[in-house]
């Protein structure tokens, strides 16, 4: 299943869509009536939406920062992230 094209990778998608596909993900693979192949191509696009949206947060919170930050970038701290 390779995706090389933005709108078939999401890659513009925004951060609330990503949000609604990975809930629907959810609710597929929690119904669990799903063949095998099917789920495993569900699982497959969860873990690609996940990816892109940490990417998203990623680049807000680096922009969050460079908004913040005074000329000696003392403004800002690194956000500690919650254990996976």
């Amino acid at each position: 299943m390779s995706e090389t094209s933005g709108a078939a990778s999401g890659e513009d998608l925004s951060f609330e869509e990503i949000l609604g596909r990975l809930s629907q993900v959810v609710e597929k693979l929690e119904r669990g009536d799903l063949p095998l192949e099917e789920s495993l191509a569900v699982f497959e696009e969860g873990v690609r939406l996940s990816r892109l949206g940490q990417r998203r947060l990623d680049q807000a919170e680096t922009r969050v920062e460079e908004l913040l930050a005074d000329e000696d970038g003392a403004r800002t701290r690194t956000m500690e992230r919650e254990p996976e």
